[in-house]
C-alpha cells in the first residue's frame, strides 16, 4: 500500500507540473511570436474588430497601475513579491493532498500564469500583452494568455469554494472524501 501511496503522489506531482509548464510555455510561446512579429501599436483584427492583437509592453499592473513607480519599488512590487506568493502558492498546492479537482487545476493555471508575468518582468523589465476584445458596452484592457490562465484559475477556485465537495478526491486514498 506504502508503494501505491507514493507512485500516485509522484503522478500527482507529475500532473501538476505539467499542468504549470504548459501554461507557462504558451504564454511565452505568444508572447515571443507577438515581440517577433508585430510593432508597437499595430492592430490585427482576428475577428472584425471584436477582437484583436494590438502589441504593447506593460511596465505597471493592471491597466499599467503603477508603471511611473521608481525602479526598485517597480521590482519588489512586480517581480520580488509575486515571486514570492507563487512560491508560497506551489507549496500549498504540492503540500495538502486533498484539494479538490477544480483547486488543483485552478491553482496550476494561476501559478503558470504568473509565472510567465514574473519571467516577462525578470527578462524585459514590462510584461507583452496583445490580446484585446471589445464587444461594444463590454471592452477589455489589452491582456497576454498569463492573464487569461490566472483568470481560468480564479474561476476555477470560485467554482471549488461554491461546490466544496465537488471532484474532491483524497491523494491518499483515491477514494472520495466521506466528509
Amino acid at each position: 500500500m506504502g508503494r501505491y501511496l507514493v507512485q500516485r503522489n509522484m503522478l500527482r506531482i507529475i500532473l501538476i507540473t505539467f499542468v504549470i509548464m504548459i501554461n507557462v510555455g504558451c504564454d511565452q510561446i505568444s508572447k515571443n511570436l507577438v515581440r517577433d512579429r508585430l510593432h508597437y501599436y499595430q492592430k490585427i483584427s482576428l475577428v472584425k474588430d471584436y477582437f484583436t492583437l494590438t502589441k504593447v509592453e506593460n511596465t505597471g499592473a493592471f491597466l499599467g497601475l503603477g508603471s511611473n513607480f521608481p525602479p526598485l519599488i517597480k521590482k519588489v512590487i512586480f517581480s520580488i513579491l509575486p515571486a514570492a506568493v507563487l512560491v508560497i502558492a506551489l507549496f500549498v498546492l504540492l503540500s495538502k493532498l486533498n484539494l479538490g479537482f477544480y483547486a488543483i487545476f485552478g491553482l496550476c493555471f494561476m501559478i503558470g500564469g504568473g509565472v510567465g508575468n514574473v519571467i516577462d518582468r525578470i527578462r524585459y523589465e514590462s510584461v507583452t500583452d496583445f490580446l484585446h476584445i471589445d464587444l461594444g458596452i463590454v471592452s477589455t484592457g489589452i491582456f497576454n494568455l498569463a492573464d487569461v490562465s490566472i483568470m481560468l484559475g480564479l474561476a476555477l477556485l470560485t467554482i471549488q469554494h461554491f461546490f466544496p465537495k465537488a471532484n474532491t478526491i483524497s491523494a491518499s486514498t483515491g477514494s472520495p472524501e466521506d466528509s
